[in-house]
């Protein structure tokens, strides 16, 4: 089978291989499917650079979320067991751990439903207990992972504000259903989200990025608000200042929704319930900004590293594209 390999660690575009190998064979407790779409995440390229907390014995193959088919046909969700990971045309995971694909999704939109929007969704709803008219403020809103929590915040019956960074992700974010889109290249975030929310702040944040934009949202979160944060695609990783919590009187909560696998994987599953029926209803639907063949997976894994996507991007294997 063909599968892009890791042999060094690096930019994906240049450490990427597509080579010829054997299937992987499964372990215990573990199946082979054959890969339909692969999703792309950002930990991908963390995985090839070498930086990201998983660090698979060389060579390996990257891609943490596939819809793949079992060998008795049925469409699944599944986040590949490294170092047989998902771009290839098999790949190895947990029986346990499988999902059905909802009925609602293609391949490629079911490829992007696990992690970003489960993320979302323990983000939102476990963790910082969103409530109907509220204000959410989304940061990256136009990104893979920031488009599900806008999703997400709407169908909860939240009033969502997304920053972005251009006028293209901005009319993404539009189009996702923000109520309110702030251009941090064009406008001062802080003071735009004062003026949308009459000055009284955001009462959750959701911040994927770190860095800047988590000192934005430090000065915008409202009184008894909630800061979640959930990752550091930014590349920097802030130091909160603990006195400036303790004073304005809100939390900072951190979520590794990989944790919930081990710790509550029932609560994974009726996450998945959940969202099933959020896209069977129309309220969610994963934004795929582009489909690419399996020969384009490391430029679109470079592309995702750079920062230069919409969404997601999904690699659809040619088999099920036909």
């Amino acid at each position: 089978m063909q599968a892009w390999q890791v042999h060094e660690n690096g930019e994906p575009g240049e450490v990427l291989r597509l080579t010829d190998v054997a299937r992987p064979a499964p372990g215990d407790g573990q199946v082979l499917l054959r890969v339909r779409a692969a999703n792309i995440n950002f930990p991908d390229a963390l995985l090839c650079r070498g930086q990201y907390q998983v660090r698979p014995p060389l060579p390996f193959t990257p891609g943490v979320e596939i819809c793949g088919e079992t060998e008795d046909g049925r469409r699944v969700i599944a986040n590949p067991a490294l170092p047989h990971g998902g771009f290839a045309e098999y790949a190895v995971a947990d029986a346990a751990a499988l999902l059905p694909a909802p009925d609602a999704l293609d391949d490629a939109e079911a490829a992007a439903l696990h992690i970003g929007y489960q993320t979302g969704w323990f983000g939102l709803h476990r963790r910082a207990g969103l409530e109907a008219g509220e204000t959410l403020l989304v940061h990256a809103a136009a990104g893979g992972v920031g488009s599900a929590a806008v999703q997400l915040g709407k169908a909860a019956g939240a009033t969502v504000i997304g920053v972005v960074g251009g006028p293209a992700k901005a009319a993404v974010a539009r189009e996702l259903g923000c109520d309110v889109v702030i251009d941090r290249r064009a406008e001062d975030v802080v003071a735009a989200v004062k003026e949308a929310t009459g000055g009284r702040g955001a009462d959750v944040v959701y911040d994927p990025v770190g860095g800047e934009a988590y000192t934005q949202s430090a000065k915008v979160v409202a009184f008894e608000g909630r800061i979640i944060v959930v990752g550091f695609a930014g590349g920097t990783i802030p130091s909160p200042a603990l006195n400036h919590a303790l004073v304005k009187n809100y939390s900072i909560m951190g979520l590794h929704w990989g944790l919930y696998n081990t710790k509550n994987p029932k609560l994974v599953q009726h996450c998945h319930e959940q969202l099933t029926e959020l896209a069977a209803r129309g309220a969610i639907k994963p934004l795929v900004s582009e489909r690419v063949p399996l020969s384009g997976a490391a430029a679109a894994v470079q592309k995702v590293a750079d920062g230069l996507t919409t969404g997601r991007i999904a690699v659809v294997m040619e088999e099920a594209a036909a």
